[in-house]
């Protein structure tokens, strides 16, 4: 019994450690040895893999935050902190991707292949980064293509762990819990250059009304890239280089088709919701910490929880009915997402008055039209292929399930 056990793993719940690094060492001892894609996983195993993934993305998410106000304060950032907290989370990813790929535990050929896709973009725009830094200096918009690489290879990583986890996890509410939480990390991942807009539009009042928020050597660093002195000109090139249409259509747009990804795949009714009000909450942890640490702040995106409602309200409506879901989809995400993003962007004059900052970024509403039907397009179009991936993931599961004893 012992050695059958040593072999499969399959231990009880008391045999177990519950110290993340006493399970490593047992993880090691019973199965280091390479296997294909798709191998057996005992529960505990799986488990502590993916919680060790949200470990991972956790890191990644506060170095990230971070760093993103850090960029709007300092001009050095060579072994800042922030980048130090990422790379943590970077290493916790190399090594869970080193593990399935040697014991091929975990993940079946497909998802495998995302995070190790993903894995490698990354790698290869980190440096990438470096580079561009040390030859061009600072680079003042997270929309670089440098940057965008490193937001692509986090998200394919992130959708082949989803894959993973949706594939191989038992129906329940962990399976869902987790699956949502996967979720809020792809949605940061892809909202994150939205930041750029709403730490930039605090960072240019905070210039306007005489305390500027960006230390002297970055204010002349951003002007000195434009040939300016300091000026308005110099300070929104460095804050705000980015069209107002953009923000409103990755915010809404973008944000609504993944609110509905999270929704297919854990089909939990207020899924949307449920995965705005996670990023939310963590931004509004993140806010006061930074605040209190000395750093930029910037706009929270309050309207990202009319978009999750307005999602999982189409699915309600739709019941089932791929095109009438999309469409009224469309609908409600346009109306609810600009809705609030407008009423958003009026808290500053309701509540604060003549106060020299704002409650939202600068948005061109003219992209409603846009969104509205980009949204509803993409959402149809959408529907034949999540039902095919999903009738495939079926076939493979009654492949790889072993028939009861």
């Amino acid at each position: 019994m012992t050695k059958a056990t040593e072999v499969t793993g399959d231990l009880s719940p008391g045999v177990i450690p519950r110290s993340p690094i006493a399970k490593t060492r047992l993880f090691f001892k019973l199965h280091w040895h390479r296997g294909a894609p798709g191998q057996a996983t005992p529960d505990w195993v799986l488990n502590f893999c993916y919680s060790m993934w949200l470990a991972a993305f956790a890191f990644k998410l506060v170095g990230s935050s971070w760093d993103m106000s850090w960029h709007f304060m300092w001009l050095r950032d060579d072994l800042a902190p922030p980048h130090l907290i990422n790379t943590v989370g970077t290493v916790i990813i190399m090594v869970l991707v080193a593990i399935h790929s040697y014991t091929g535990m975990g993940a079946d050929r497909r998802s495998l292949r995302l995070m190790q896709i993903g894995l490698v973009v990354f790698l290869i725009a980190a440096p990438l980064d470096v580079i561009n830094h040390r030859v061009n200096g600072l680079d003042l918009t997270a929309w670089s293509p440098s940057h965008m690489m490193l937001y692509i290879g986090t998200g394919i990583m992130q959708a082949g762990v989803i894959m993973g986890w949706l594939k191989y996890a038992k129906p329940g509410r962990a399976r869902t819990g987790v699956l949502l939480g996967l979720w809020a990390f792809f949605l940061e991942n892809t909202f994150f250059p939205n930041g750029q807009q709403e730490y930039g539009i605090l960072g240019l009042r905070a210039w306007e009304r005489g305390a500027p928020e960006a230390e002297p050597e970055l204010l002349n660093f951003a002007a000195n890239q434009i040939g300016h002195p300091v000026d308005q000109v110099a300070v929104e090139y460095f804050t705000m280089p980015i069209d107002d249409w953009v923000y409103p259509l990755w915010g809404i747009g973008v944000m609504a088709l993944i609110f509905a990804l999270a929704r297919h795949t854990t089909g939990f009714r207020w899924a949307g919701t449920t995965v705005a009000a996670v990023y939310l909450g963590y931004r509004l942890v993140m806010w006061p910490l930074l605040l209190g640490m000395g750093f930029p702040v910037s706009v929270v995106p309050f309207y990202l929880l009319a978009v999750g409602l307005a999602v999982d309200l189409a699915f309600r409506i739709g019941r089932g009915h791929p095109l009438l879901t999309a469409g009224a989809g469309a609908l409600l995400v346009t109306a609810f997402g600009y809705g609030m993003l407008w009423v958003q962007s009026q808290f500053r004059p309701w509540i604060l008055g003549d106060a020299h900052t704002e409650s939202a970024p600068p948005v061109a509403y003219w992209t409603a039209a846009v969104c509205l039907a980009g949204v509803g397009a993409l959402w149809a179009a959408a529907g034949p292929g999540t039902r095919a991936v999903s009738s495939l993931l079926a076939k493979r599961r009654e492949k790889t399930t072993l028939p009861a004893a």
